[in-house]
């Protein structure tokens, strides 16, 4: 039997072999990300809360910088459905943000606010952050707030909640997951810190 792989939240990075799920469609990820060479693969609109898959029926799970994107009471409602279609001995793989970096380095930055946020196509495309044209973390009034908050640009893009090392690992622990690998990477080569994680379905 065929295995199945679920990616999540697959935006301008969905992956072959994998079943590709998203708010958007194929064609507005792209109007999404026009400068982006996205792979030409389907691309599902499915509901991650409800998924169409039976229990016990599912190989890997990956979610790369989705789960900041869901408030405190769907975080709990995607961790149950990601263990509901999991076999056992299933690999979840995801990313989130390392919050305890964000705040490091807004803790750090200058207060020098100087124009409101812009979401103009222009301005999008530029990536306009409060009156900067720069991922620069230098301020607290840029690409930070972002970081914080999301880029706001489009549905589905608001951050509402966020983790930590302690928090990921605490939460696989309430879940019967096992930890298998914990680290860090830079999300797209320069930019936040994220934590990198997979875990084993007990």
């Amino acid at each position: 039997m065929k295995s199945i792989r679920l990616n999540f939240g697959c935006a301008s990075r969905p992956l072959p072999g994998y079943i590709n799920i998203d708010l958007d469609s194929f064609e507005k990820i792209r109007e999404r990300y026009p400068d982006v060479e996205i792979p030409e693969l389907p691309i599902y609109q499915f509901d991650i809360f409800n998924l169409p898959f039976r229990d016990l029926s599912v190989d890997e799970v990956r979610a790369e910088s989705l789960f900041e994107h869901l408030s405190f009471k769907e975080e709990k409602r995607l961790f149950y459905e990601v263990r509901r279609v999991l076999k056992d001995g299933g690999v979840f793989q995801f990313s989130v943000p390392d919050f305890d970096d964000i705040v490091r380095l807004w803790t750090l930055a200058k207060d020098d606010w100087q124009d409101f946020y812009r979401d103009d196509p222009e301005a999008i495309r530029q990536k306009h952050w409060f009156g900067q044209y720069s991922y620069s973390t230098d301020n607290k009034w840029g690409y930070l707030t972002a970081s914080f908050f999301g880029p706001q640009n489009s549905e589905g893009q608001f951050h509402k909640n966020c983790y930590t090392m302690s928090k990921v690992k605490a939460i696989l622990r309430h879940m019967n997951f096992a930890l298998q690998e914990i680290g860090h990477f830079r999300w797209k080569g320069d930019r936040d810190l994220m934590i990198e994680v997979k875990a084993i379905k007990c």
